[in-house]
């Protein structure tokens, strides 16, 4: 169970954490309009070196990537919205933040069916 709250609650607050630090300092600068996009063009890439850096040495079941992805979105929808949405009074759901939740899912999954192609099928599933 720990391993599954690391994974989870642990590594997804984390990722959610750099990404809303940075939006803080986007906003204060002339980028603030399309801070969304710039976030998800530049943290696409960092966050799924991260996942397949932080999952390649286990063996691990879909379902488990699945389970990660859905934790990690559940996570970011409830922070964003008390951390910017209620925080700041922000009117904040625009294409990029659904863009942002679709990636926040299928990172953890693409990167999971990947490591399922270069290992072969998980022998026991871990959590």
């Amino acid at each position: 169970m720990k391993v599954w709250i690391r994974d989870t609650a642990g590594l997804g607050t984390v990722l959610w954490l750099f990404g809303y630090l940075t939006s803080l300092v986007l906003f204060f600068s002339p980028f603030s309009g399309i801070m969304g996009w710039i976030i998800t063009a530049v943290f696409t890439p960092v966050t799924i070196a991260i996942t397949w850096w932080w999952f390649r040495a286990r063996n691990l079941a879909l379902s488990y990537y699945a389970g990660v992805g859905i934790v990690w979105t559940v996570i970011a929808v409830v922070l964003d919205y008390l951390f910017i949405v209620r925080l700041f009074q922000a009117t904040y759901y625009g294409p990029d933040v659904f863009v942002y939740y679709a990636l926040t899912f299928l990172i953890p999954v693409g990167v999971g069916l990947y490591l399922i192609r270069i290992q072969g099928e998980p022998v026991r599933e871990q959590g």
